[in-house]
C-alpha cells in the first residue's frame, strides 16, 4: 500500500491494490460491512451514496448479461448539485446485493445498508483496523471510505487503462481534473512493468 500525506497530520491518501483491498474484505465482521466495502471498492460509490441504494436500484441492461446500479442522488463534482447516475455493477457484487437482500429480508425499497454517511465512514474505519491487527500491516489503519473508490478509479484507468470518459460516466465524475489525480498515480505492477520493458531487473 502506498501512502500519500495530506495537509492533515495523521491522515494520509492510500493507494491499495486489488489484493489489499480482498484483505479488507476478509477482515470484514458481517456481511453489510464486506458489501459496504465491495461497493466502494468495486462500484465506486460514495460513503453518502451507499445508503441510498435498494434492491429496485439494480438493473440488469437489455442484452441481459451486464448489470447497472442506478445511484439516485450522486455528486455533481462541477458543484451544481447532486444528480442521479448508473453505476457499472461487477457480476459478482451483484450477487453479493442478491444473497444479502435474500438472507437480511430486505424489501425492494428497503436500503441496503441501514446506516448513514457517517455510520458508512465508521464501518470502514472498523473494518480497516480489523485488517491491520489481522495482517500486521499498520498501513490499514489509514485506510478511509474515499480510499475505496481511490482503488475503483485506479483499477479502471490505470491497470486496465479505461476509456477515461467510460470511468467519468460510471464514477459520477463531471471533468478530466476530477480524475486526474488517479492518471498520474501508477501501481506497483505498472511500475514493475515499465521498469521491465527498460531492461532494468
Amino acid at each position: 500500500m502506498r501512502l500519500e500525506a495530506t495537509n492533515k497530520p495523521d491522515q494520509y491518501k492510500c493507494w491499495m491494490t486489488d489484493n489489499e483491498l480482498e484483505e479488507l474484505r476478509r477482515a470484514a465482521s458481517n456481511h453489510r460491512d464486506d458489501l459496504i466495502i465491495q461497493l466502494g471498492g468495486y462500484v465506486g460509490l460514495r460513503s453518502f451514496e451507499i445508503p441510498q441504494i435498494r434492491p429496485t436500484h439494480v438493473k440488469r441492461t437489455d442484452d441481459g448479461e451486464h448489470f447497472r446500479l442506478r445511484v439516485p442522488e450522486g455528486k455533481d463534482t462541477s458543484g451544481n448539485g447532486g444528480k442521479p447516475r448508473d453505476a457499472y455493477l461487477p457480476r459478482d457484487v451483484e450477487g453479493a446485493t442478491h444473497r444479502y437482500q435474500s438472507a437480511e429480508d430486505i424489501d425492494r425499497y428497503e436500503q441496503f445498508v441501514d446506516l448513514t454517511e457517517r455510520g458508512v465512514r465508521a464501518a470502514v474505519k472498523r473494518t480497516a483496523k480489523r485488517a491491520a491487527e489481522a495482517t500486521g500491516d499498520d498501513d490499514f489503519r489509514y485506510v478511509s471510505s474515499h480510499d475505496l473508490r481511490r482503488r475503483f478509479a485506479q483499477r479502471l484507468l490505470v491497470d486496465w487503462q479505461m476509456n477515461p470518459r467510460v470511468v467519468m460516466q460510471v464514477g459520477g465524475w463531471d471533468s478530466f481534473q476530477a480524475i486526474e489525480p488517479y492518471l498520474n498515480a501508477p501501481t506497483p505492477s505498472v511500475v514493475n512493468e515499465a521498469f521491465e520493458k527498460a531492461g532494468v531487473a
